[in-house]
């Protein structure tokens, strides 16, 4: 499939799920790469990790942190230059956690762009208090 984008216009993903949200976009640098020119997968996880947590810690109201890594998939390598793009969905609703799925997309070759899934991942926050201990999700 190809995607032809208006003039000045970021690209969506295909296909994209209709619950999913863009939460982060950002265009790593030189400093980020190997020697190769690829983005350093821990420098990617961290992003994920980053625009994962906005959708649960709006729907927890307040602060959240890591609490599983449950999948993670690279997809394709990202090099200096590609635009990260991040989405997410909220899939799960506990009493103290939420799980979301997070897909990163690359954005390649500005004069003929086109798109790129890097990596998928499934993540679980949990909501917490100011002294960091686990609280309950607000209902509403």
């Amino acid at each position: 499939m190809t995607i032809v984008p208006r003039p000045n216009t970021l690209l969506t993903p295909p296909d994209l799920h209709p619950e999913m949200e863009l939460v982060m976009r950002v265009m790593p640098m030189p400093e980020d790469a190997n020697g190769n020119g690829d983005i350093f997968g821990g420098w990617i996880m961290a992003k994920i990790d980053l625009g994962g947590c906005v959708l649960p810690a709006r729907v927890a109201k307040g602060r959240v942190a890591t609490v599983a890594v449950n999948e993670f998939v690279f997809r394709s390598a990202m090099s200096v230059g590609d635009l990260l793009s991040i989405y997410a969905r909220v899939e799960k609703v506990g009493t103290t956690s939420v799980t979301v799925h997070v897909e990163a997309w690359a954005e390649r070759n500005p004069s003929a762009p086109f798109l790129v899934k890097v990596t998928e991942a499934k993540v679980t926050y949990v909501a917490i208090d100011h002294e960091g201990r686990p609280r309950p999700i607000p209902k509403n």
